[in-house]
């Protein structure tokens, strides 16, 4: 048997089972045979060791780097003259137990060859020489195995070797770059202990603080002794409250369920309270007249007005005719007319409105509702209803319009829901303008008054504006104002030339009662009617005063025809009736003032004003009613 050399660069030194002391290991002498045939190369010895290898070797092994050991391949053959050292010779230098091989015959020194007819000699060396291959096969691999143990370990100590060498490579790296950074210590050093006194005495600084610190920290924690304390009685306290609030929640809760109740007796009291108002309104009478007195412009009295002072309800008118013959003194006719209400020259904004508020109140319970003012020029008609910007002295208009929001606030805490829609219309020269239109003029559309199925009256083409405040309102009345025609004439210098008709239509939803309602509030300042003999007026003003008194005598006509309770009523003849068709002889609340002016050279316009506010004082339209659902 033959092994190929197994390549290596390093000794191991190793010791052996059986010595006391360590020793290096020595290779095997090989044997060599003495045939005359050509000996091949010695195979390399093979180092073996027990044991790894001592410190000084690794340390050797680091300063000087050496190669990798390389894999031993071994295997097996005839050997002819070079005969390998015996696995015991291996084995007894690590100490094992293996047994020496039988020396063959043909290795033994002096051994003559057998004749070439000695065949059974042959064949018994032959056979000899097969015993000992064999037994050189098995060492072989005995030894083979070991040798792969061995290989295997030095692989390992080789990698460990290495990473300690990539270790040992990067700490002297690590070293050098400390080394670097060190270079500059003496410097600093200087430095650290010019700071070192700088500390030392930031040190004792700080020592005293923590002395202060010490001191605070067991004042707080006498504290924090005292707290805990305070908390368990907080904790019993609150213990006492959470059973309280279960009781206060018990009582809300019976709390809750009477206001329920209250709010059910509520509603059915404002119900109630509803019907008996409404039924107060219809014993009033279903068109109701307000007279009113304009002061002299001088402020003195007038002599033709009288008015009872405990009498809030009448007027009388008295004129003197003098005596045809001269021979009887002068004669007094007095003119006596009763309504639902006369006031005088001194009656303020405010009492004219507390007359009528209950009438407006009306609205939000689902009553329509319509108030104008009837008169000669310059008697105080739109200072009745608009008035001016200062509180004292507002219109009706706008006093209506705060108490409909203000009231629609209120009733909002028992669940209404309001929405409300204004809309400002006149009548000039029998022809409808929108007062809200803020276009171009030439652009300005037409208007028609249409009746829906329902008996409805709408405009057409009109400005619906939807609002929510009180300012808003009063902001469209002012635009309002701006728009309406206007003019100078012989009797005022500041005429209204056309009838002006401003609308609010209301719709309520109670969500919670299921209830709604609708209704419209419709405030109507008339323009004053004139003789012209009186107003003089000429081309346009003429044409102007024609269509006002036009309009205003079928309005009489309207009221005569209903008062007569006629089967026919001419509402069709003017633009202002057929508008009012529904106020006057349908579903609403209606009231009127008639102004009057108090001096003596009005008599005949005041006298026929009176005469007209009492035949509408007569008329009876029939009773209103809500309209809820």
């Amino acid at each position: 048997m033959s092994r190929l050399p197994v390549k290596t660069k390093r000794h191991f030194p190793s010791t052996s089972n059986g010595s006391d002391n360590d020793q290096d290991m020595v290779p095997a002498q090989k044997k060599v045979r003495t045939d005359t045939e050509p000996v091949k190369p010695q195979a390399a010895s093979t180092i073996v060791g027990s044991r790894r290898p001592v410190v000084a070797a690794r340390k050797a092994a680091v300063s000087k780097p050496t190669r990798g050991t390389e894999a031993a391949t071994v295997c097996a053959g005839p050997s002819k003259r070079i005969v390998k050292p015996s696995v015991a010779s291996a084995a007894s230098a690590r100490g094992g137990n293996v047994k020496q091989p039988v020396a063959s015959t043909s290795a033994k020194a002096g051994v003559t060859k057998r004749h070439a007819w000695d065949l059974k000699g042959k064949v018994s060396d032959m056979e000899g020489k097969i015993s000992n291959y064999k037994t050189k096969i098995k060492s072989a691999n005995q030894e083979n195995e070991v040798l792969k143990e061995t290989m295997l370990q030095n692989q390992t100590e080789v990698s460990e070797l290495k990473k300690q060498l990539e270790s040992q490579r990067r700490q002297i790296s690590e070293y050098e770059q400390e080394l670097q950074a060190l270079s500059g210590v003496q410097d600093q050093l200087e430095k650290v202990s010019g700071e070192k006194s700088t500390i030392q005495n930031e040190l004792s600084h700080l020592q005293d603080k923590y002395k202060v610190m010490e001191t605070l920290l067991k004042s707080q924690e006498t504290e924090l002794q005292t707290l805990q304390v305070k908390l368990s009685v907080q904790e019993s306290t609150l213990t006492r409250v959470q059973e309280t609030l279960r009781d206060t929640e018990e009582e809300v809760r019976s709390l809750r369920e009477r206001v329920a109740e209250q709010k059910d007796e509520l509603h059915a009291r404002e119900m109630e309270r509803r019907q008996l108002h409404n039924t107060i309104q219809e014993l009033k009478g279903n068109i109701r007249v307000f007279c009113r007195v304009r002061p002299l412009l001088d402020g003195g009295p007038s002599k033709h007005i009288q008015l009872p002072a405990s009498d809030d309800k009448t007027i009388t008118l008295a004129k003197t005719e003098e005596s045809h013959t001269g021979k009887t003194a002068d004669t007094q006719k007095n003119y006596n007319f009763s309504f639902d209400r006369v006031f005088g020259p001194m009656a303020s904004q405010q009492e004219i409105f507390e007359e009528i508020s209950l009438l407006v109140q009306s609205v939000l319970d689902g009553y329509n509702v319509c108030c104008f003012a009837y008169g000669q020029t310059g008697s105080g008609k739109t200072y009745t209803m608009v008035g001016n910007e200062f509180d004292e002295t507002r219109g009706v208009i706008p006093r209506a319009v705060q108490q409909i929001f203000r009231a629609s606030e209120k009733l909002g805490t028992q669940g209404w829901e309001f929405t409300f829609t204004a809309s400002f219309v006149e009548i000039y020269n029998e022809t409808l303008r929108d007062l809200l239109y803020t276009g171009k003029a030439k652009n300005r559309p037409e208007h028609e008054i249409r009746k829906s199925s329902t008996n409805e009256v709408t405009i057409t083409n009109l400005t619906y504006e939807h609002v929510s405040t009180e300012d808003q309102v009063l902001g469209l009345i002012a635009l309002a104002n701006e728009n309406r025609s206007t003019a100078q004439t012989s009797q005022n210098d500041l005429s209204s030339r056309s009838h002006s008709v401003f609308q609010l239509d209301i719709e309520g939803v109670n969500a919670g009662r299921d209830i709604k309602c609708k209704s419209t509030l419709c405030l109507v300042d008339l323009a004053g009617s004139e003789r012209m003999l009186k107003s003089q007026s000429q081309g346009e003003r003429f044409k102007e005063m024609t269509a006002i008194n036009g309009s205003l005598s079928n309005l009489g006509i309207v009221i005569n025809a209903l008062a007569n309770k006629e089967n026919y009523i001419p509402y069709r003849n003017s633009k202002l009736t057929y508008l009012l068709q529904g106020v006057l002889g349908g579903n609403s609340k209606t009231l009127m003032f008639v102004n009057i002016a108090p001096e003596p050279d009005s008599f005949k316009e005041t006298l026929n004003s009176l005469r007209f506010a009492s035949k509408v004082n007569d008329c009876v339209i029939g009773t209103a009613s809500a309209n809820r659902k």
